[in-house]
């Protein structure tokens, strides 16, 4: 096959202008590569300024040449014309138009991606991607969980693509339910979006750089049935940034909550949460802005439908309300005693505890001096970190009661459920002027997502092809793996070193701290220090670029301490919802262990690392949002805010690995339909196929020898027919450029995957009906062959055990005897002339009538006697009417119809033998066996 370079011609000796439309090349005459320049000089030029064509490439691979200006020109076209989805291969690009796209999501565009035969062929759309996973999960022989990773910076629409997924599988799993379980899917997927709202109302916050940032990390699995209807629903969070309750960064907001409070709340309400008009809280900075997410009635009626009851909700607003009171609490210095205490009764009667002791777990702090309790002032900076302490904890506590809550709603049981699908949102890479821990874990997340992409699609897949014995030059990528060394790295990172330093039983020093890390990490490439910066900090090179992170306080956020004091208080409160928080046990045994040993940093990688887990036990779908413009500003490209992103995601990397590579993989197993597909182009019979309404057996190979001999030979047919087809431009001499078969599996690009269906689609309904007719033909061929056997077997008996069997041939019927005629004829229904009855019994010539009548002369009690007895005669005034035995009772043979005289052997007859009432039981042989076969 061809390699990548034949593909994807490398940019030899040009340079591209700032990501701009022109080429200036570099090449003097006597260049070797001059004609090859030339030409990717003028298909570059060509492509940049066909501007009316741009917006038509649906998928970036169709690019060509693949380079970062390319396909930054063609997203910017699109953008341009309002299309805000772009294949990059095995990825999606999405585009934020920062405006709101109705049409774009509506419930018909749903119907119509989910009953498509080929989402794939309908224009780019985030439904393809949720279609694709819907299908994949019954798609395999064993049901495979699927996971849709939904990436990108701050503000890149993270969380509208994850809303757009739920909202679609809430619609199209409901809607091919059965009528009597329609109400419970309703009121299933409407949990499920309902916890949308309260989980972005309470983890949500506008920063600098998204009016809806994600302060949380979720991985939500939607649980579904074998028949995949949406049944239930469960949340997994990550990491709250909990410091934003008590420290907002410079120009941002708190959690949504605060301000749908203050801007929704009626006047009972605030009256209850002491909370006047006019009041100020120092938690709630930038009040004045209003954003969307400011909509206090849909949090309130998202909680109704999940079942938090009026009561409930009043406890948890109440909460809230005395958390910004407890913001409003300052403190003077020690000579200082002015400070107001009302604001701290507020607090208290809010939160349900003493003000005296709220007052004192704030400003005295407890230490422990053996058995022995001593009390100890705090300084003006220990009380403000003790408020903000119980602050932190109180709403990190409600946020994880609230998941729970949630996922009790819409959880379902284990045993309604087989699989699931996976949408993860998490917050995006960030960096600001001040970063902190929760920056560190923040783009430490990344980085894992970021390296599985990499595993999974970059480098896995190019192994794959060179130990499948494809002809494969690697292309190059961006891998990660020494910042995640640099970061969590064993025996030494940055985290162990943080953890190192957080669990010993001092105050933390940020110089001590830095030199640290420079003495243990300085091998290290990813991380650097700027000795000119009197503020210690380090630099880490991350995949999307460097981050200075601050060294001050960062350890003492990793220990996250909680006097055990403020635990105490809480367990006292008289609302019974915090009581109830504060009195698990696990919050116990936390406590009497100490907070101390369970760093922040630990607990998130131990988090993120069962999430990996979970990522890579499921089939990813990678979605990378792009955020076109820093400020937000509605339908604004630029180019240098959009070409860092694709080159941090590794997006251009993919293209080219996608564009000369297979996107569609088989093994050999799997490839019973494209066999099926070659036995009906060439040879025109079944190896096997399944369908829902039919199964075809299967010839199962004695090896993988034989399936790759049929492959091959399906590939010859199938590159015949695309060699005759002009119109799909196949080139008979480069087939590897469409298919390979390796060692064991079948690689196909998506064109040879699309004719391959094609030709299947064209031959599939011919030969079903051709072998729905065979079938029918040897159906009625081997009830012939039944039909044959029996009677030939019959006759073979009859003619072994009838007595002079010969008798029974037809002769000529000779002219009656007057004196014949007058003893006793019999009439039967069916011949006009009487018949002459030379013998007794009767019972074969007349058992083939339905009824006969009797014209009898003859005279003598014996005799009369004898033909009652013989044909079941019933007695009548002035004549006799005969009914045969065959619908009464007793036995009957319909051997022939009467013509004439018959003659009967009255001695011999083996109806003198019969059982006229046989015992099923009863072992019966001979010529009897064949009248109960035939009659019973």
């Amino acid at each position: 096959m061809s390699s990548a370079e034949d593909r994807v011609r490398p940019n030899v000796g040009a340079r591209l202008r700032n990501g701009g439309g022109t080429v200036e090349g570099l090449v003097h005459k006597d260049c070797p590569y001059l004609s090859l320049n030339n030409s990717l000089e003028g298909e570059l030029h060509a492509f940049l300024t066909d501007d009316d064509q741009l917006h038509t490439y649906d998928d970036l691979t169709k690019v060509n040449p693949v380079t970062p200006t390319t396909v930054l020109k063609c997203l910017q076209a699109r953008y341009s014309v309002k299309v805000f989805y772009t294949h990059a291969g095995c990825t999606l690009v999405a585009l934020n138009p920062f405006q709101p796209i109705p049409d774009l999501y509506s419930l018909e565009v749903m119907k119509e991606y989910h009953c498509a035969p080929q989402p794939q062929e309908f224009k780019p759309h985030i439904f393809i991607v949720a279609e694709e996973a819907y299908r994949n999960v019954q798609g395999q022989l064993e049901p495979v969980n699927q996971s849709l990773v939904v990436s990108g910076e701050s503000g890149a629409g993270k969380t509208w693509t994850s809303r757009c997924l739920m909202k679609y599988y809430a619609t199209v799993a409901a809607s091919s339910s059965v009528e009597k379980s329609q109400d419970t899917v309703e009121r299933i997927e409407k949990r499920v979006l309902d916890s949308n709202p309260i989980m972005e109302a309470f983890g949500n916050a506008c920063t600098l750089r998204n009016n809806n940032s994600s302060r949380f990390g979720k991985y939500i699995q939607l649980q579904l049935d074998r028949c995949q209807l949406l049944v239930g629903a469960s949340v997994q969070t990550y990491l709250l940034e909990k410091t934003r309750v008590a420290c907002q960064p410079a120009n941002e907001r708190n959690f949504h909550i605060f301000y749908q409070m203050m801007k929704g709340a009626t006047d009972e309400q605030r009256k209850e949460w002491k909370m006047p008009h006019g009041q100020r809280f120092v938690w709630l900075p930038k009040a004045e802005k209003h954003v969307e997410e400011d909509c206090f009635q849909e949090t309130i009626e998202a909680m109704v439908h999940l079942g938090i009851n009026k009561e409930r909700q009043r406890q948890i607003f109440r909460i809230l309300a005395g958390l910004l009171q407890l913001g409003n609490v300052s403190f003077s210095s020690s000579t200082d005693d002015s400070q107001p205490c009302d604001i701290k009764e507020q607090a208290a009667e809010l939160l349900r505890v003493s003000a005296e002791e709220l007052q004192m777990c704030l400003r005295v702090r407890t230490l422990k001096a053996g058995k022995q309790s001593v009390l100890k002032p705090c300084c003006q900076a220990e009380c403000s970190m003790r408020r903000d302490c119980l602050a932190k904890v109180i709403y990190a506590h409600l946020f994880e009661w609230l998941v729970t809550f949630i996922n009790n709603s819409i959880c379902s049981d284990q045993s309604t459920w087989s699989n699931f699908i996976g949408v993860l949102d998490v917050y995006g890479f960030e960096c600001f002027q001040i970063n902190n821990l929760e920056q560190l874990c923040i783009n430490y997340a990344n980085e894992k997502l970021q390296q599985h992409f990499v595993a999974h699609y970059l480098r896995a897949q190019q192994e794959e092809y060179v130990s499948e014995g494809l002809q494969w030059s690697f292309v190059k990528y961006q891998d990660n793996q020494s910042c995640l060394d640099l970061i969590e790295g064993s025996p030494v990172s940055v985290f162990s070193l943080l953890n190192e330093a957080s669990r010993l039983n001092r105050a933390s020093d940020a110089k001590t701290f830095r030199v640290r890390l420079e003495k243990e990490l300085c091998d290290n490439v990813n991380i650097s220090w700027d000795k000119f910066n009197k503020v210690p900090h380090f630099t880490v090179a991350h995949y999307a670029g460097k981050v200075d992170y601050q060294i001050q306080g960062i350890v003492e956020k990793n220990k996250d301490p909680v006097p055990p004091e403020l635990i105490s208080l809480l367990q006292q409160s008289d609302d019974s919802l915090l009581h109830q928080i504060f009195t698990d046990k696990e919050t116990d045994s936390l406590t009497t262990k100490g907070l101390s040993k369970v760093t922040v940093v630990s607990k998130f990688k131990n988090s993120l690392e069962s999430l990996m887990k979970i990522l890579h036990a499921t089939t990813p779908h990678y979605t990378r949002c792009i955020k076109p413009n820093p400020d937000c500003k509605p339908l604004t490209f630029e180019k240098e805010e959009v070409i860092m992103q694709l080159e941090a995601c590794g997006i251009v990397e993919t293209i080219h690995i996608s564009a000369a590579g297979f996107p569609i993989r088989s093994i050999f197993f799997y490839l019973q339909l494209i066999i099926l597909t070659r036995c009906f182009v060439a040879f025109g019979f079944w190896l096997t196929l399944s369908f829902p309404w039919c199964r075809i057996p299967f010839r199962e190979a004695d090896s993988s020898d034989f399936l790759q001999q049929e492959v091959e030979k399906l590939l010859e047919v199938v590159s015949q027919h695309q060699a005759a087809d002009a119109s799909c431009g196949f080139d008979s001499e480069k087939r590897n450029s469409w298919v390979h078969c390796g060692r064991t599996k079948v690689f196909l690009t998506q064109s040879m995957v699309g004719h391959l269906f094609q030709i299947c689609f064209v031959t599939l309904p011919v030969a079903v009906r051709s072998w729905l007719v065979r079938k029918q033909v040897q159906r009625w061929n081997r009830a012939a062959a039944v039909i044959q056997n029996s009677w030939k077997k019959w006759r073979a008996l009859a003619e072994v055990e009838l007595d002079d069997a010969k008798d029974l041939v037809e002769e000529d019927v000779p002219v009656l005897n007057p004196v014949i005629r007058e003893r006793g004829s019999v009439q039967l229904s069916t011949i006009q002339e009487p018949v002459t009855v030379r013998g007794w019994p009767m019972g074969l010539a007349l058992a083939s009538a339905p009824s006969i009548t009797v014209s009898l002369t003859a005279t003598g009690f014996q005799k009369m006697m004898s033909v009652m007895a013989s044909l079941n005669l019933p007695s009548r005034r002035r004549g006799y009417k005969v009914e045969t035995n065959q619908y009464t009772q007793g036995l009957a043979s319909i051997r022939a119809q009467p013509k004439g005289s018959i003659k009967l052997h009255y001695q011999r007859s083996p109806l003198l033998y019969a059982d006229r009432q046989p015992d099923m039981k009863s072992d019966v042989t001979g010529f009897n066996e064949i009248l109960l076969e035939k009659t019973l």
